[in-house]
Order: C-alpha cells, then structure tokens, then sequence
C-alpha cells in the first residue's frame, strides 16, 4: 500500500472510526484501516458493514448505520473482516457513543450543543503549552480540541452534539511537524520543492495521520458527529484570492499535483463525511471509485479526474459544489463554501458561482428554531477592515488606474485582503438573505440567525443590524479562531486598533474614494478582539441560544477550556451588550 501505511496480515484501523453525519435514525463512520477488507459497525440492536474502498494504495470505508432509535445515546464498536478493531482492548477512556437527534421536526429531550472553530496547526504535545508565542520559539500554545477532548473525558462538560471545524484543519503550506517533514525528506529529499510544504495526495494523507491520530482528539472525533469545511491552508495561504495569485501559481512546476491532491484528500477526508446517506448516493462519487476499485483494485484514478475537474472548474458552471446544509433537529445547518467556488474575473467577483448560490439560497431559508450558517470566513470583520478590503477590490479593478490596481494586488497578497468585504457584490447578497429569512419573507422567521466563523485568529461577536424599521430575529456574527495557532502580538495590536474611530474614519473615507456606497447593513464588535487558542459554542435550546466563547488553558492552570465570554438570545432575552475583555 502507500508510504504512509504499513501491510500487516492482521487488518488495523490507521484513523478513526469518525463519527460523522447522525441525523435522527442514521449515523456514518468513516475509517482508514491498514488494506482492504470488511468494516462493521454495531451500536444497540444495529448493525452495518461496508467493503474498503481503495485511493492511490489507501484503504477507506464509510459505515451507514439505519434503523437507530431517535433521541438516543448507545455506545458502538467497530469490528474489521470481523475482530474487533475500537475500542481496543485496555483503552481506559470512555467508550465512543452514538448520540441520535430528536425526531425530524418534533423536540428532542435535550438541548442541542455545537462545539466549533478552525485553524490547528500540527505540533508535537510535548511542546510547553503557553499562550503567548514569545515564551517559545516554535509554540502554538494548547490544544483547544484536546482540552475540550479531555474535558468530556473527565466529565467536565457534556459532550457536543456536533463539532463543526471551519477551515485549516491541517496546515498544508507552512509550519509541518517534524514528523510529517522527516518522512518527506526521506521521500524526496531535503530541497525538493515544494519545501516545507506537501507535494501530492500521499504527503497530504501523512498530515491527516499525524493531526487527526492524537489520541485525545482521536476520541472526540469517534464520539462527537463533526462537520467540516476547508479553507485557505488546507491548500495553500491565500487560496484563490484573485485571478492574478490563480494564474502566478499555476506557473508553478508542481502546482498541479499539489492541488489535486488537495481536492482528493479533502474529499477522502472530510467532504464524504459532510454528506446524508442520501446526497452521498446523489454526488454518485463514492459509487463510482468503488466500482472503479472492483475493476482495477484502485479507485485513485476516478477520485483523481474528479479532483483536476474541480480544480478547472474556478469561473465556470461548477459541477463540483462543497456547500451543504445538515438539519440537526428543528434547526438547520447551511455551509457555505468559500474557497473553490469562487469567480475571480474583476468584472465579476464573487464567493460562489451562480447555481451554486441558488443552491444556498434555497436552503437560507425559515421554518426553523434556528438558522445557523456556517462560513470559513467571517462575513463581519472589524468595520475599518472590511472598509479596507472592499476598497482594494475596487483598486484592483482598476478605479484609481493600471498602476494602482498592479500595486493593489500586492496589497491584497501581501496582507490577505480576501474576506467576504473583497467580494462585495456576494457580501450585499447574503446579508440581504439573511436579513429577509430574519424578517420571516422565506417562511417563519427563526428565533435567531448565527454566522459562525474562523479565519481570522481572534475570536469575538458583533451583531448585524439593518436599517428600517421591520421586525427581525437577531443575526450574530460569532467568530472563534484559532483552535491553536500563535498570533504575533503585532497582528493583535493590528486587530485591536480595527475598531478604533480614527481607523474606521479612515476607512469610510478609502470607500468614498473609489465611490463606494456604505455598506447595507452595520455592525460592531459587543465582545473582542479576544486572543489565544480556544473554541465557540452554542446550546440551542427552544427559541433560545447561548452563546459561549471559551479559551483553552495550559497545562498546569486549571481544566482544560474556560468561558470568556456567554450572552443569550432568541426570544425573552435583551439585545446582546458589550463585554469586558478578559
């Protein structure tokens, strides 16, 4: 099999299981074992099996589960070619758990809780755990998905319903762990480009391994449903920006090799997942490898035309599409894509594509609890930068001349000028939608609408609000960045002065300049900028939402998350007010 797997008569699994879509009577569970064979999953009375499927010399299976009480908690094993492969035997944490929804449209018995956030880079645990990265050459502080692991472990917290992980779950350009950098180097050499980043989907496939294997983490992706979505690094930094980085890069000897295994590793990994049972049946990929693999043995070369077709298909009637919604009891969960969907001609500028907007549309709609949108990036940055962005993107097309547009690509590139603000035709697009479901014009209005976020490295909350005088529900932008990255105490004082008069006066006055109308809707930052590693959560409850941001602590301080910050909405409560920054 591939490098990053060893053969052994005895099958193993090498990740996982991951527990991924549960709705209120399926579940999927995704595995890598060691070679080929028969995955079973039993959970109560329920029982399902699936034959590996073969990538390029890497066994994967997906596990539906059918039949599941709704409302229902039951532990579950995974068996391979019929040995019991998790948990294994000795293993003195918590067994794995499926926790089922209520049933479609009815309450369930418990609140619903959303643990999420994005951005972990790979380092070895052993590192100092500290919060700020001076005290360490090479520290990104700790863990947030292991200190919310080990919290559940310990009983300190209940455990999510779903861990939704918005972007940069492996760090594919920069900063490889030492492990994943010994095996390239012993692949290729020490100065094969690309350096200190990985070349293909084998390379991409030891980062996942190496991340996704830590213990405690591997524990909470078996027990808590995840959803996810990739951003900027599961690529590379600054991931289709413009037309102009698309075309510089593309010039790059090994570009087409990196890219497509991006695309194949992300669908592997973390898009299959993403789906019901019934869309993956829809997509028809997974069908395709699979008999593709009956044939040959290996799927790799399906898998592989799908990947360099997505990657082609920038500007274009995508067929390819990475947004998808999930419906977690009476609420719904729509995931905008971001990043592969993007038009990037000047004239034409936008996030999505024109059928894959209409596809989101369709879904941002009402007749939910509540409506929770999930983007990579978030739509509200600091007022004075999205001044800044949607001004760039004007330079950039040409509004002060040649020269000025070639010196604000550099601009864009150099200080990642590539938010929803850069994108300002999509920015009025979806906070006008959102706007209109809050008001109930797309069926009755939820009791709140969440824009949950990452990116950014600093976490906050800032209230959307719009002009007239129509009755809404609350829109939230609710940020949580990173999962555990270090953020240099320039860029926090950057931050910080973002939502300063004199900087927002700027940026008004760099929109007038290009002729740029004021944005259709306001908002400010009520909580943040908040630093250090940590994750966000909600616990949905009737027409109720509480809101928590939580910050993950070193070793030595404490338990492992601590709230920083918790406000409540939907209906009966106060508009939300500024918070202390701790």
């Amino acid at each position: 099999m591939g490098e990053s797997g060893r053969v052994t008569d005895a099958p193993a699994l090498l990740l996982g299981p991951a527990l991924r879509h549960v709705d209120d009577r399926t579940a999927t569970v995704w595995v890598e074992a060691s070679r080929a064979g028969t995955v079973g999953v039993d959970a109560g009375g329920a029982h399902a099996e699936a034959a590996t499927f073969c990538v390029e010399g890497h066994h994967y299976a997906l596990v539906v589960l059918h039949g599941l009480e709704p409302d229902r908690e039951q532990p579950y094993a995974v068996t391979l070619d019929g040995e019991r492969a998790w948990p294994l035997p000795g293993d003195d944490r918590r067994p794995p758990t499926i926790r089922t929804l209520g049933e479609s449209g009815e309450p369930g018995t418990h609140d619903l809780d959303v643990a999420f956030g994005s951005c972990r880079a790979d380092r070895p645990q052993e590192e100092p755990w500290t919060l700020e990265p001076e005290e360490h050459p090479d520290g990104v502080g700790p863990d947030a998905l292991v200190a919310l692991s080990r919290d559940c472990q310990a009983g300190r917290r209940r455990v999510p319903d779903l861990l939704l992980l918005l972007g940069d779950q492996v760090y594919a350009d920069e900063g490889l762990s030492p492990r994943v950098r010994e095996r390239q180097v012993r692949r290729r050499g020490a100065h094969s480009d690309p350096r200190q980043e990985v070349a293909d989907f084998e390379e991409y496939t030891w980062l996942y391994r190496d991340s996704w294997g830590d213990p405690d983490v591997r524990w909470l992706l078996a027990t808590v449903p995840s959803a996810m979505v990739f951003d900027d690094h599961d690529v590379r930094d600054d991931w289709n920006t413009s037309d102009v980085w698309r075309d510089e890069v593309q010039r790059l000897p090994w570009w087409e090799e990196r890219i497509t295994g991006a695309y194949m590793s992300y669908w592997v990994y973390q898009h299959l997942g993403n789906l019901s049972p019934a869309a993956i049946e829809e997509e028809g990929l997974l069908r395709r490898i699979c008999e593709a693999g009956a044939q040959s043995g290996d799927g790799g070369a399906v898998l592989r035309e799908f990947a360099r077709t997505a990657d082609e298909e920038v500007d274009g009637e995508k067929r390819s599409r990475w947004s998808y919604r999930r419906h977690l009891g009476r609420n719904r969960l729509v995931v905008i894509d971001t990043r592969s969907g993007r038009v990037l001609e000047d004239d034409r500028r936008d996030m999505l594509s024109e059928g894959e907007w209409r596809q989101v549309e369709e879904w941002l709609t009402g007749d939910v609890e509540h409506l929770v949108v999930a983007s990579s990036l978030p739509l509200a940055l600091e007022p004075a930068l999205h001044d800044v962005e949607a001004w760039n993107e004007r330079l950039c097309a040409g509004a002060w001349g040649r020269t000025a547009a070639r010196l604000g690509e550099r601009f864009r590139q150099a200080v990642d000028l590539e938010h929803w603000a850069a994108f300002e035709r999509s920015f009025r697009r979806l906070t006008g939608r959102l706007g209109e479901v809050a008001e109930g014009r797309h069926g009755a209005a939820p009791a709140t609408v969440l824009v949950l976020s990452g990116d950014v490295h600093h976490s906050y909350v800032a209230p959307i609000t719009y002009a007239g005088g129509a009755e809404r529900a609350p829109v939230l932008q609710v940020v949580s960045s990173p999962l555990r990255n270090a953020v240099p105490r320039t860029v926090r004082r950057g931050f910080a002065a973002a939502s300063s008069g004199p900087l927002r006066a700027v940026g008004r006055a760099l929109r007038r300049s290009v002729g740029l109308p004021p944005p259709p809707v306001s908002w400010r930052l009520t909580t943040g900028p908040l630093f250090g590693n940590g994750i966000g959560s909600l616990r949905l409850s009737g027409r109720t939402a509480l809101v928590r941001l939580e910050r993950a602590l070193p070793a030595g301080r404490g338990p492992g998350l601590r709230v920083v910050h918790e406000e409540r909405l939907g209906e009966g409560t106060r508009a939300p007010s500024p918070s202390p920054v701790p």
